[in-house]
């Protein structure tokens, strides 16, 4: 059975294309969420083997997100997904708890190598 991946993004069109990428390529999409806040409760109910975190969300952002689960789960596998130009939040988000990142808009060959990079 493939990874079980929790994809969180505030834009429904880059949830469904990471959501394409990982299912293409064999991991489970569990589910999705939408503001910082359901990532959390997502997490914490799907209990996934990764995340897709995006930086930039409502009501909490993705770095805020990535520090609570953390510190529920040490051991949480995080890939941040950030737009260009946001290099030091990228810093934030890995000081946080985040395990590598992807700048969008990505190539699918580099979103999947990150994820086998974070799931080891």
């Amino acid at each position: 059975m493939g990874h079980r991946v929790l994809v969180c993004d505030d834009a429904i069109f880059m949830r469904t294309m990471i959501s394409d990428i990982l299912s293409g390529a064999g991991y489970e999409v569990v589910g999705e969420a939408e503001t910082g806040l359901q990532a959390i409760e997502r997490y914490r109910s799907l209990n996934p083997d990764l995340v897709t975190m995006d930086i930039v969300m409502p009501d909490m952002g993705g770095i805020d997100a990535v520090r609570e689960i953390v510190k529920q789960d040490p051991n949480a596998k995080i890939l941040m997904c950030s737009a260009m130009g946001q290099q030091a939040l990228v810093v934030e988000a890995i000081q946080a708890g985040a395990k590598d990142f992807v700048v969008k808009p990505f190539q699918p060959s580099r979103v999947l190598e990150a994820v086998q990079r974070v799931l080891g």
